[in-house]
């Protein structure tokens, strides 16, 4: 049980980190002109092979699904890698990916309240220590971005990236008995093959296909972003789920803002600041306090 448990938490870990790095692909491809849907089309369109692949190796090796199932399944596609994706790439469009990544690590302690509002489970003490440090550290970061930013964009920004936490807090509150039922690989790649036919879909009405013609720079981030914080994360973030639950696989999960103020600075120039600093030892402490046993 604590081997399952630490491979649990090396693989939350894992896709945390392919997670965090979606946000400094996004912000390299937005200087060539690429919009919102048009990139989020490109990465889910990359990655679609693998998950349809994987998707249908799945369909023949395990159980037939029922209606109930092609529902739930389309439901959590939408709210996990469309709602959340869309509204998350929206927000980058007025924030930095440093505040990007801290308000969207809000999910873990989003994902354990559903959890205790709405499936019975238990709050305890260290997780509200845990939530109240992480949300400290959250706080100080937003302010970094209102003294060094635009506060209406920051707002709006900031509102966007939350909204999508809240989408992707509701997608792993509902994919836990899905995965138990179908498996990790098997219910990510169908959940992935829903969300990426919704986001095609969203394309077509919103743009000309004329709009997929892009500078070749913008395709080498779409692929990054397909793989390394699509494909990879998104079996790692499942396979941590059946082991550890979605609560603790998301807390574990908050250490990737730390690598997103990290690489921001690093690749994209973005200003590191006391408060953010600060902010980002609050998260570590949290996830610290959260994962100890």
């Amino acid at each position: 049980m604590e081997k399952s448990n630490a491979y649990g938490a090396g693989l939350a870990l894992i896709a945390a980190l392919g997670f965090s790095l979606k946000a400094i692909f996004i912000k390299l491809a937005y200087p060539y002109g690429v919009d919102a849907i048009t990139l989020l089309a490109l990465r889910m369109g990359f990655a679609l092979p693998i998950f349809l692949w994987v998707g249908l190796a799945g369909q023949k090796a395990g159980g037939s699904l029922t209606r109930d199932d092609w529902i739930k399944l389309a439901l959590l596609g939408c709210l996990g890698y469309y709602g959340a994706s869309i509204l998350d790439f929206w927000g980058l469009e007025y924030i930095s990916a440093g505040l990007e990544r801290l308000i969207l690590f809000t999910y873990p302690t989003l994902t354990i309240l559903i959890g205790v509002l709405f499936q019975g489970k238990p709050f305890t003490r260290r997780e509200g220590i845990a939530v109240a440090l992480c949300y400290t550290g959250i706080g100080l970061a937003f302010v970094h971005d209102l003294n060094f930013g635009d506060t209406r964009s920051v707002l709006i920004g900031g509102g966007l990236v939350f909204g999508s936490s809240v989408s992707y807090a509701l997608y792993l509150s509902g994919s836990g008995p899905m995965i138990a039922r179908l498996g990790a690989m098997r219910f990510s790649a169908l959940a992935m093959l829903m969300s990426s036919a919704v986001t095609l879909l969203h394309f077509m009405i919103a743009q000309p296909f004329s709009a997929f013609i892009q500078p070749l720079p913008v395709y080498g981030w779409g692929l990054a972003m397909a793989l390394f914080s699509t494909v990879i994360p998104v079996f790692a973030q499942s396979a941590a789920i059946r082991r550890i639950g979605a609560g603790r696989a998301a807390l574990f999960g908050m250490v990737g803002p730390i690598l997103t103020i990290g690489v921001a600075w690093w690749l994209l120039g973005e200003h590191i600041s006391t408060a953010q600093t600060a902010g980002a030892v609050f998260v570590v402490i949290g996830i610290l306090i959260v994962s100890r046993k």
